[in-house]
């Protein structure tokens, strides 16, 4: 079943997401900017996508992604490794980025750079307990089942 999600233009050049073909998960966004804006090796930078989203409810979540590409290729990834977006939150969706490759990456107006997926949520309610039953796993953490 298909959902609605509601794009809204916050500033004058926004470009509106796209996908990249018809079985792409995500949204491609593309960066808001008046001019090009170099990415230093382990610098943070918040790029603007010019739009905001209304989620199509309470039960789902956006999940923004650094585009693979920029990832492999250049070293360029989230500051948070994902950012998340709740279903009342109305605001520009700005991504936090980092270089953490070895050169300057310089990120051109209008260029694709993230993506957005939106995600079924599960609520949850919360029940503090002393036993949260037994598993073959148990409490095995880091490596635990193996390489």
């Amino acid at each position: 079943m298909k959902k609605l999600l509601k794009i809204k233009r916050v500033r004058k050049n926004a470009a509106l997401p796209t996908r990249g073909s018809a079985g792409a998960a995500g949204l491609d966004l593309y960066a808001c900017l008046e001019n090009p804006v170099s990415l230093e090796p382990g610098g943070l930078y918040r790029i603007p996508t010019g739009v905001a989203v209304a989620l199509p409810d309470k039960n789902t979540v956006g999940l923004i992604f650094v585009r693979s590409g920029l990832g492999v290729r250049h070293g360029i990834s989230l500051s948070n490794a994902v950012g998340v977006i709740d279903s009342d939150y109305r605001g520009e969706l700005v991504v936090g980025l980092c270089n953490n490759g070895g050169n300057v990456y310089t990120l051109s107006p209008g260029e694709r750079f993230a993506q957005l997926v939106v995600m079924p949520l599960l609520p949850v309610d919360l029940e503090e307990t002393d036993d949260l039953g037994e598993t073959e796993r148990g409490t095995g953490g880091f490596g635990s089942t193996g390489k």
